[in-house]
């Protein structure tokens, strides 16, 4: 409400301003000088330019708007005619009162009669910059807030596909009944808390994404031991922690490496590298795969990474490289970031 009020103060000062200079122009250009016989006075000229004035806004705010459309436009253009013509009788009647030695000269008719035509140009020109500038700016506030509902869907859908993975894991340690089923709840219960509150913040700081990515590893780790090899390599400079990135954004590549990974795989492994320097983040995440093994996959399969990737897009467009690759083998995704 304030930055609103401070636009409409900004805006009547711009108009007081230019108004202000136009109507002080021509007595600055002619001051100390002496009209020529004939000539229609200054203080003439200052009561036409407010009745101008008045025909500029009378035209931009309420004749243009309402009937410049394709049902009334003939009313239009005879309003205008008619404001053309009541004005000029208007300025020829102060003249025949207030100054009756100048009314009578037919070299007085174009400079009476044309100046307020001027002003109704100026004033169809000022209302389509006007309309068109609330255009755009109406055009950009409703692809802000598509954007917002397209990101609050992907957010909500990474919530369930993120749980289903990793309840999917917590079945398998409860099964064997270990020991390690106490420290896995512990850490989906930091992890839920990240996505219940932090990850509804447009941005967060780097830190808490790789807090957030470590302890998603770590109970993976905790839930498969020494049975798969897990390469981690986390390299974040120092100043580099403050830097903002969209919440959850990392945790889907890492997602898909064990899902897809991990199972009718012989000797899977997994390697995940995140290095930030220089507000520039480069992540990558490989893995074994086999065809028959992702074949066989659930229809949730691929959801992450098809979602992440519309993310990106739309929150960093032209911003971010992210190659997917499939080659001997090999599963490998590599996300080059641009931070701010």
């Amino acid at each position: 409400m304030m930055k609103r009020t401070n636009a409409i103060y900004s805006i009547v000062a711009l108009h007081v301003l230019i108004w202000g200079a136009l109507l002080a122009l021509p007595h600055l250009l002619t001051a100390g000088q002496q009209p020529a016989p004939g000539m229609l006075p200054g203080s003439f000229w200052l009561v036409s330019s407010f009745i101008h004035i008045g025909l500029f806004y009378l035209n931009a705010y309420v004749l243009y708007p309402r009937w410049l459309n394709k049902r009334y436009w003939w009313l239009y253009v005879l309003s205008l005619a008619l404001l053309a013509a009541v004005t000029y009788y208007i300025k020829r009647g102060i003249l025949a009162v207030f100054f009756p030695g100048v009314s009578g000269s037919s070299a007085s008719f174009p400079v009476i009669f044309f100046p307020a035509l001027l002003f109704l140009v100026a004033s169809i020109i000022y209302r389509l910059v006007v309309d068109k500038v609330h255009y755009e700016k109406e055009q950009k506030e409703r692809q802000a807030a598509q954007l917002a509902m397209e990101l609050k869907f992907l957010r909500s859908q990474i919530s369930p596909h993120f749980l289903f993975n990793v309840l999917t894991n917590l079945v398998s340690l409860a099964r064997k009944k270990s020991d390690l089923m106490e420290p896995s709840l512990i850490m989906l219960s930091d992890l839920m808390r990240y996505m219940l509150y932090d990850s509804e913040i447009r941005k967060v700081p780097l830190e808490k994404e790789v807090a957030y990515l470590k302890s998603y590893i770590a109970l993976q780790k905790l839930r498969f031991g020494d049975e798969t090899p897990i390469e981690t390599l986390i390299e974040v400079a120092p100043d580099q922690e403050q830097l903002s990135i969209e919440p959850m954004l990392l945790i889907p590549f890492v997602e898909n490496a064990f899902k897809h990974g991990i199972g009718w795989i012989t000797d899977p492994w997994i390697s995940i590298r995140l290095v930030v320097a220089e507000n520039r983040l480069t992540f990558t995440v490989k893995n074994k795969y086999t065809v028959n093994g992702s074949d066989s996959k659930d229809s949730s399969s691929g959801i992450g990474l098809a979602n992440v990737g519309t993310r990106l897009k739309l929150l960093y467009p032209d911003q971010h490289i992210l190659a997917v690759q499939q080659n001997a083998g090999i599963f490998s995704t590599v996300l080059t970031l641009q931070l701010r």
